[in-house]
């Protein structure tokens, strides 16, 4: 009877070791499943954190001034009252979708058919250009230059309410009031990184606005500039400045658009477009200040192939700890090929697509406008024949 009872406590410890056991091997495999779940959580974690540092960073391109005189809009005219440029810019389009910001300069005053268009020496354009551009993929709009008030106060106004109906366009360098201009002057983030974006003209061919209403063209001064920027120096990674400054038609800056880069890079700014010459100039570094100091022209029926050449460059802009840097310049030189009598036939060409019966010489003027570019920055890529 004794060993019997024996046995069975002993039954009963074993059966109680089993279960504790299997008690232990369940938490064991509980624990070991949430440590997994945690760490596989942990690095998900880490991995948004290493694609959200990938994403600060925006691809930009750039064109100089559009400047439409009568023969450029004559060859744009439908015949039924409209006009469409869609023709001219198409072998360009390709090189301008898929950024993230793309810049150009509207030269010549967009103040509408209403009031009549117009060429040299006082511009004013269609609305259809405004439309064509924008359609190409153009979201950074420079109006402060020396034809803003070709057309006076009516000009400026329908200029400006006709770029007000372009959503998700940034457009600066004019406006109605001055409680406008400083809205204009106003902060976005794309891809993780905050920019401004000003305008501003040296030159204005005499034709400044009414006293009183100085903030239709945004004429330059070292003053307004700097508390222009002093809005929004602390809210951004990134300010470009659009400068039309400089002597027209000389492919060298000239020492005040030095002392004005000097200037700017002092207050902040990392990047500086620049207008005006209708030819192109170098591309430097001004301390950490990126600046190109002419464009060139983008499309015009200037008399020469210097002023039909322009550059249009793309570059990658990255946040790199807090810090803008710009990587990965490159430039495509484009010409503006067309007829001087009618039908004028205006075409936009990058000087891959050339040859000998669109300009004659190509070659030569590639090597000449490459070696301006890249006289003193070595970086800079110019974009290959071949």
């Amino acid at each position: 009877m004794r060993k019997r009872k024996r046995k069975l406590k002993n039954w009963v410890k074993i059966t109680l070791f089993l279960i504790a056991i299997f008690v232990l091997v369940l938490i064991g495999k509980n624990v070991l499943i949430k440590d997994t779940k945690q760490v596989s959580k942990n690095v998900s974690k880490k991995v948004t954190t290493t694609k959200k540092k990938e994403s600060e960073e925006l691809s930009l391109v750039m064109v100089g001034d559009c400047l439409l005189h009568t023969i450029v809009y004559k060859a744009a005219d439908q015949g039924d009252g409209t006009y469409s440029f869609k023709d001219m810019f198409s072998n360009i389009e390709p090189l301008i979708k898929g950024h993230d910001l793309a810049y150009y300069n509207q030269e010549s005053i967009i103040g509408g058919k209403k009031i009549g268009l117009s060429s040299y020496p006082t511009f004013n354009s269609p609305e259809e250009i405004g439309d064509d551009m924008v359609d190409m993929g153009f979201n950074l709009v420079s109006l402060a230059n020396n034809h803003t008030m070709d057309k006076g106060v009516t000009g400026v106004t329908n200029s400006v309410e006709y770029w007000r109906t372009k959503s998700g366009v940034y457009w600066t360098g004019q406006a109605l009031s001055e409680e406008e201009r400083i809205n204009n002057i106003r902060v976005e983030e794309k891809n993780g990184i905050k920019y401004a974006f000003l305008s501003y003209t040296t030159v204005t061919n005499g034709l400044l606005p009414p006293a009183g209403k100085e903030y239709m063209s945004n004429v330059y001064s070292d003053e307004k500039a700097k508390n222009d920027i002093e809005l929004i120096k602390d809210k951004v990674d990134l300010i470009i400045v659009a400068m039309h400054w400089g002597v027209e038609y000389t492919n060298q800056e000239v020492p005040e658009q030095k002392k004005i880069a000097e200037y700017l890079s002092s207050l902040g700014v990392n990047l500086i477009i620049g207008a005006h010459p209708h030819v192109i100039e170098p591309i430097t570094y001004v301390n950490d200040t990126l600046v190109f100091y002419s464009l060139g022209n983008f499309v015009s029926s200037q008399d020469s192939s210097d002023k039909l050449t322009g550059a249009l460059a793309s570059l990658k802009i990255k946040k790199k700890d807090n810090k803008i840097v710009f990587d990965d310049i490159k430039v495509n030189l484009i010409y503006t090929s067309f007829r001087r009598t009618p039908p004028y036939n205006f075409k936009l060409y990058p000087y891959q697509m050339l040859d000998s019966s669109i300009l004659v010489d190509y070659n030569r003027y590639y090597d000449k406008y490459k070696t301006i570019l890249t006289s003193e920055e070595q970086t800079v890529e110019v974009v290959s024949l071949n």
